[in-house]
């Protein structure tokens, strides 16, 4: 628990997030977005890229067979502006997951100077593209990934969201992402990934994780591992995703990243939990109650700093600590049943393992 809490400390006095660039870029950005079924909130994310101030970019849209009026949607608002196109995604080959087959495509119809895929779920905040750039040129990197800020609103998002960033940051010193060259130190989100477009093309990432559940995080280990230099920051208010609806939806969009984020490891999975969980609680059954204070103490300051990090309610995560954390044991049991029984369905598809 004291190196847990000491991992929290370290992330929250290195702030590892997005800062403001101190000068203006011009460079040319590619814009792409994987798109399947998101009728109901592309646009939000389309709008605000169009009220950003950098204005050198192109916007490509894939729409990844959408069941729904979302190609109907993009087509209307692309008629408007230049900057924004959209195409159709081809067929599934096989070996392939669907979104690394989409991102696939997108590369290869961009034209910018650096590739920046976004999720189709959020919004962007002025700032993110300039600022992203810099960070990207200052310290020669090949990929910067974001975590971004969480939207919720149901109390299903509320129990089971925040999980991303306290596993995040009670796990990873997240500044050692750049600067350690292990690849052991490695995290991604795939809602925001920034890639310069040399070393893309040279290696193209999505083909070489085209079978991975969590292509984020493989991305980032390949690329550290070839000699590259990547880094994984928090949005810092710049991104905001609502990446699930309610609770049903966020238990099963979970359920089927949890387990891959472990690297498939059945052993690491479970003594995580072990400690994280059964470690209080075994503290509460054989030792005093000053150690019982003890551990007590280093759970709620470490849910403040990482609710003050995220940006999240510091209340409302301490009171729903306990929820949180039996949800986590159920996921981690549903999530491992799904990968060695069962294969899964995500957004319509099956997922292979």
């Amino acid at each position: 628990m004291i190196l847990r809490f000491t991992v929290t400390l370290f992330n929250f006095i290195s702030n590892p997030k997005l800062t403001i660039a101190p000068r203006s870029y011009d460079e040319f950005v590619s814009i792409l977005i994987p798109a399947r079924n998101k009728e109901r909130n592309i646009l939000d994310l389309l709008q605000s890229i169009r009220g950003q101030e950098y204005s050198n970019y192109e916007v490509i849209i894939l729409d990844d067979h959408s069941t729904d009026e979302t190609l109907a949607v993009c087509r209307k608002f692309c008629e408007g502006d230049k900057r924004f196109r959209v195409v159709s995604g081809k067929d599934i080959p096989a070996g392939w997951q669907g979104k690394n087959y989409a991102c696939y495509q997108l590369a290869e119809h961009a034209r910018g100077a650096f590739l920046m895929f976004l999720d189709a779920d959020g919004i962007v905040n002025d700032g993110l593209i300039n600022n992203s750039i810099h960070r990207m040129k200052f310290y020669r990197l090949d990929l910067l990934s974001l975590f971004a800020n969480q939207l919720m609103i149901s109390w299903g998002e509320r129990v089971i969201v925040p999980l991303i960033h306290f596993i995040l940051l009670n796990l990873l010193p997240l500044r050692l992402v750049r600067l350690s060259k292990s690849p052991a130190f490695s995290t991604a989100s795939g809602q925001f990934m920034l890639f310069s477009t040399s070393s893309y093309q040279e290696n193209q990432w999505h083909e070489l994780v085209r079978e991975r559940v969590v292509e984020d995080i493989e991305i980032m280990k390949l690329l550290k591992a070839s000699g590259l230099r990547g880094e994984t920051l928090l949005a810092n208010r710049y991104i905001f995703y609502r990446t699930y609806r309610n609770f049903s939806e966020a238990f099963r969009g979970f359920s089927k990243n949890f387990f891959a984020g472990f690297n498939n490891n059945v052993i690491g999975l479970f003594l995580y939990l072990f400690l994280v969980i059964l470690g209080p609680l075994a503290i509460a059954y054989i030792l005093s109650a000053e150690l019982l204070f003890f551990a007590l103490s280093l759970i709620v300051l470490s849910r403040v700093m990482i609710s003050l990090m995220s940006g999240q309610n510091v209340w409302l995560n301490i009171l729903l600590h306990p929820i949180q954390m039996a949800l986590m044991i159920f996921l981690a049991v549903v999530s491992v049943n799904n990968y060695f029984t069962k294969i899964p369905a995500w957004k319509g598809r099956t997922i292979k393992n």
